[in-house]
């Protein structure tokens, strides 16, 4: 039994690590991979689009399906969008966990604001860096420190697509929300309750902000997943 983890745009594996080796402890054959521009250079992720980081998901999907008999999907924010992108491709994902995860479309006040800003020749702007209320993590940057808007266009592009299919999502699901998101403070995830037609239950975080698997509530998250991949993989 398998389970792709994947991280969120401008971050990288580390955001996931501790979550994935409980997993593997549990069991789960793991898969965490470093999606496309991340865990460089900034350089590196203006070179790629939501294409690579999908298809890079799917890759990944389809490499740990092939040597098990059934493969759950786990993400964190952009990796959340990727989870139900996954799912709306793959029919025979056997579960999906998405951590305040991105599939809302971005308002449209904001995505003129941004299309603004690229006609004007912006390329970055600054990033709110690791969005972590626990002091411990807090100096740890998870991600970079800014966040290049053709890249990011293509994002909330992607999302508004995976957010027209949720419909499509028939696997098990578990959501996982902080109460106090500062990095995607327009989608609460409601869509997903709403329209998935798989069974769906949302646990709410009340100790973390938007990067919450390092946060003061990584330890519900971590003992909560593991309890539903055991439901819907087997112990």
């Amino acid at each position: 039994m398998g389970v792709l983890v994947l991280h969120g745009f401008t971050g990288n594996p580390y955001t996931m690590r501790s979550l994935a080796e409980r997993m593997a402890k549990a069991g789960y054959s793991v898969e965490l991979p470093r999606l496309p521009g991340h865990g460089t250079s900034l350089e590196d992720l203006m070179t790629t689009d939501w294409s690579d980081w999908s298809g890079a998901a799917l890759e990944a999907y389809d490499a740990l399906r092939s040597r098990c008999d059934a493969v759950a999907v786990v993400g964190l924010s952009m990796g959340g969008g990727l989870t139900a992108f996954v799912a709306e491709s793959r029919p025979d994902v056997a579960g999906c966990v998405f951590i305040n995860p991105m599939v809302k479309p971005i308002p449209q006040e904001l995505l003129d604001g941004l299309d603004q800003f690229i006609e004007a020749g912006v390329e970055t702007i600054d990033g709110n860096g690791s969005d972590i209320k626990s002091e411990d993590e807090r100096e740890f940057e998870a991600a970079y420190s800014a966040m290049p808007l053709e890249a990011l266009r293509t994002l909330f592009a992607g999302v508004a697509a995976v957010n027209a299919d949720l419909d499509r999502i028939a696997a098990p699901s578990l959501l996982l929300t902080s109460r106090e998101d500062h990095t995607i403070n327009w989608d609460r995830a409601e869509d997903l309750m709403t329209m998935v037609t798989g069974p769906i239950s949302q646990i709410w975080l009340e100790d973390s902000f938007h990067v919450a698997t390092l946060d003061n509530d990584a330890e519900l998250i971590e003992s909560s997943i593991v309890a539903f991949l055991g439901e819907v993989l087997g112990s």
